[in-house]
């Protein structure tokens, strides 16, 4: 039996992502696996990457063939050159946590006019000395 490590496509039409499987290459792309190693998520910026290292080297020695996206992952992540014996590549990006926005009162907000409106209301203004002034050019 062949065995491969492929991708298992999860998630909606255009926000997908993926399992790292390892399934007989017989069956359907999202078919029954065997195991799952890993996750990929690209649409996440920086793309997420997660692989069971131990797993994955447990496979590759035994045989299974990688397909070429998981190849390109798996040397990403460092596997394959693990599996190869060859040097390490640099670390992946990891997504800085967002800062969190400073409160308003922190930056020197006063208090003063809580709860009343800023903006004054001219239009409404004119409209009545409007409406007056014809009412009395008719009288």
């Amino acid at each position: 039996m062949a065995v491969k490590i492929k991708l298992k496509r999860l998630g909606k039409i255009r926000a997908p992502h993926y399992r790292i499987v390892v399934a007989n290459s017989r069956t359907r792309r999202d078919g029954r696996a065997i195991e799952e190693i890993g996750l990929y998520h690209p649409v996440q910026n920086p793309s997420r990457i997660e692989v069971d290292s131990e797993r994955a080297q447990y496979w590759l020695g035994v045989g299974a063939q990688p397909t070429e996206p998981v190849l390109a992952i798996l040397k990403l992540t460092g596997d394959w050159q693990k599996y190869k014996g060859e040097p390490a590549p640099p670390p992946l990006l990891v997504a800085e946590p967002k800062a969190t926005r400073p409160l308003f009162e922190a930056l020197g907000g006063d208090n003063e006019g809580k709860g009343e409106a800023i903006t004054q209301k001219k239009k409404t203004e004119k409209k009545d000395e409007a409406a007056a002034e014809s009412a009395s050019t008719e009288a």
